[in-house]
């Protein structure tokens, strides 16, 4: 398929993160854009202001005449549509050109010089360092990113031709559609057990994804069973963050790069999880041949992720962050850098969890992970693209949890609940709509100060 040739693209599922960046892309090369998304969302009217027609409603007839010409006409598909969705079934039907998002993104990148990050965990922050400090360097870069950046206020940096940054998605094995020059594994825990079975099969896939490139252009956190240049943290490891402390609210470290100290690189994102998201995204931009000392100045302004321990409130008497969280591994880096940073605060935690298929999958490190907290409250579970599962509920979740200062609170009451709370650090977990509560929590706690 010629992209050149493709006047139009329509989204099925817009509003999701990963498409709206193709969508924004898109657009800035000069396409007609426009797409459909189950529920309105703060992303859905970014992109309206930007000029797309979305609606809201799964109706053939609400379609603009001009995207139901398949000759000039691409439509992109998330893997969460549902297989009976009315205007996915009509382009289907009628011969259109219908692409997954992931596909998408491999002709795009067949082209180009491309990063791909892939992990369990740390893709979104990794690629979003990566794709900055490049920007920032003026490669000619473009990075789709999985969350919205604070320094760009978008989830696509740049709008070059020749290199390329993308996150390497696993579920459904979307990754493998990519083609990259250099590559990285954050993580390989077990996730998406609904689409791979059991631990051993996503470890597979990943081997295969690594595959791709020779094992000297393969970033690897350490301790991965794979083949490549290791990245660890106060250990021995190709690339290795060392005399780590914080300062001023940073951290400051030396990495030791194949016996090559470079000193005092600083890094404002908190958590140890977030250092090494830093660290794989610094190996990979000084492997491509950026010098060290640009490097460190972009690093430095890095501000962070939108959902990714976002610091919504930050006073002396009050915190609140909000984080993306949605693993018992993530949830345990949330704890890990909320308590170094706030040892002696009392922390209340609010998680709503996502998927009843990851819940039953993984509920006893769910429980091990939020009894950590002082105090806890959850959600119901957000269903995403799921049916409901017997016996799989919040309130069988939070009856594993080993902490006698936990509730369970329905979305309505969650204001009150933080109203009522004399905790001295909020946080708000989760991948579901948790997102869209955060603005009025943050007014609701304001009013405590």
């Amino acid at each position: 398929m010629n992209l050149g040739q493709i006047h139009n693209v329509y989204f099925i599922g817009i509003g999701g993160i990963g498409m709206s960046a193709l969508a924004r892309y898109f657009m800035n090369i000069g396409k007609n854009v426009a797409g459909y998304d189950k529920t309105r969302t703060q992303l859905t009217s970014e992109l309206e202001a930007l000029g797309m027609e979305i609606h809201f409603e799964d109706d053939v007839a609400l379609i603009k005449k001009e995207y139901l010409n398949k000759e000039n006409t691409l439509v992109v598909i998330t893997p969460a549509v549902p297989k009976d969705h009315k205007e996915w079934n009509y382009f289907l039907e009628n011969n259109f050109i219908v692409k997954k998002r992931a596909e998408v993104l491999g002709l795009i990148t067949k082209g180009t010089f491309c990063f791909a990050v892939a992990g369990t965990h740390g893709k979104t922050t990794t690629s979003s360092i990566l794709g900055h400090i490049l920007y920032q360097n003026g490669v000619d870069v473009t990075a789709f990113l999985g969350g919205i950046v604070e320094n760009y206020n978008s989830n696509l940096i740049g709008s070059g031709k020749t290199v390329t940054v993308v996150e390497a998605d696993e579920f459904d094995r979307s990754f493998l559609h990519l083609h990259p020059n250099l590559a990285c594994i954050t993580s390989m825990d077990a996730d998406h057990l609904d689409i791979y079975g059991d631990a051993s099969a996503i470890e597979e896939s990943f081997r295969e994804f690594a595959s791709k490139v020779i094992s000297t252009n393969l970033f690897v956190a350490s301790g991965l069973p794979l083949e490549g240049n290791t990245i660890g943290i106060n250990e021995e490891a190709n690339y290795a963050a060392q005399n780590v402390r914080i300062e001023n609210g940073f951290y400051v470290f030396d990495i030791n790069a194949n016996h090559e100290v470079i000193k005092d690189v600083k890094f404002a994102l908190p958590g140890h999880h977030n250092l090494s998201n830093a660290l794989i995204a610094f190996a990979m931009a000084k492997s491509y041949g950026l010098e060290n000392e640009s490097i460190k100045d972009a690093l430095v302004t890095f501000k962070g992720v939108r959902r990714r321990f976002s610091f919504q409130i930050r006073e002396e008497k009050l915190v609140y962050i909000d984080d993306y969280a949605h693993h018992p591994t993530e949830i345990n880096a949330v704890h890990q850098a909320v308590r170094e940073l706030y040892p002696n605060k009392k922390i209340f935690a609010v998680f709503q969890p996502h998927l009843f298929s990851r819940t039953k999958d993984f509920v006893d490190g769910f429980a091990e992970s939020l009894s950590k907290f002082d105090e806890v409250a959850l959600l119901d579970i957000y269903p995403a693209r799921e049916l409901p599962i017997e016996g799989v509920t919040s309130s069988w979740l939070l009856s594993k949890i080993n902490n006698p200062n936990k509730r369970l609170v329905e979305k309505e009451n969650v204001i009150e609940t933080f109203k009522n709370s004399n905790a001295d650090v909020y946080v708000t977990i989760g991948a579901g709509d948790i997102g869209e509560m955060v603005k009025s929590i943050k007014e609701t706690l304001y009013e405590k100060i």
